[in-house]
């Protein structure tokens, strides 16, 4: 599974992609007590919180768009269900099925994004609850170019109202230790950026930019953890919260009921 461990999916054996690893992990802490029953997870990826989910939910299924994921994962983990799939929609998976679903860091990378919260309500089973997160825009650094698109919090909310009956809105933030290696990033970046006169990062195609944006962004981590490895390294779950405000949180973290 290292061939996917890029800078967008982070892995937790990279020593730079630490902060950004406990980041994403702490979505799967804080949904812990939200989940019941049969549960879905919608893009599983490389099972960054398999661990928390299947002991969370009295079963698991997990789908994602790569195969090669998905057999590992069912190899690993042969009490739950895995499903290779390109979404929306959600192929096979039965109405009023699951009692809870979660997707974090994915709706970003849909280009129906509508249709995808519209599959999350057909497969919930009345009263069920989908728990979703996904980069705060206004907290972005730069252009991703592996996101179709990225939301402020009162975008995504008005979304999600109009599909399910109920939205909690909330947000995952960090503490001054996640913030003083925010701001360490946000200078780093500028200095990258600012040799972008052209402003090309918002006018050239994605495709075009995946492979400078990896490699720089990287070069950029790694001299983060260089610069100061002890905060890079001190970094875990418990640096990052929930927080009530999306609206300055790094990730929104809405949960949403049927």
């Amino acid at each position: 599974m290292s061939k996917h461990s890029t800078t967008e999916i982070t892995s937790d054996s990279i020593a730079s992609d630490n902060p950004i690893h406990q980041r994403l992990l702490a979505a799967y802490v804080y949904a812990q007590p939200l989940i019941s029953g049969k549960l879905l997870e919608v893009g599983c990826g490389t099972g960054r919180g398999l661990e928390i989910l299947v002991k969370t939910s009295d079963h698991y299924t997990g789908i994602d768009k790569y195969k090669s994921l998905t057999d590992d994962l069912q190899e690993k983990y042969p009490q739950a269900t895995f499903k290779a799939m390109v979404i929306p929609p959600f192929s096979g998976l039965e109405d009023n099925s699951f009692d809870t679903v979660v997707s974090f860091q994915v709706i970003e990378h849909i280009k129906d994004d509508k249709a995808f919260l519209k599959e999350i309500h057909r497969v919930l089973k009345p009263g069920g609850k989908a728990i979703i997160s996904t980069p705060n825009k206004k907290m972005t650094l730069t252009r991703n170019p592996w996101h179709v698109r990225e939301y402020f919090a009162d975008e995504l909310i008005d979304l999600c109202k109009s599909i399910f009956s109920k939205v909690e809105a909330n947000g995952i933030a960090g503490n001054d230790k996640i913030m003083t290696y925010h701001e360490q990033n946000r200078e780093a970046v500028k200095k990258i950026t600012k040799y972008d006169i052209l402003n090309l990062q918002y006018r050239l195609p994605a495709s075009l930019l995946r492979i400078p944006y990896e490699f720089l962004n990287r070069v950029n981590r790694n001299n983060l953890d260089k610069q100061d490895t002890k905060l890079v390294k001190s970094i875990s779950v418990a640096d990052y919260s929930v927080h009530e405000d999306p609206k300055e949180s790094l990730d929104l973290f809405y949960v949403l009921e049927k």
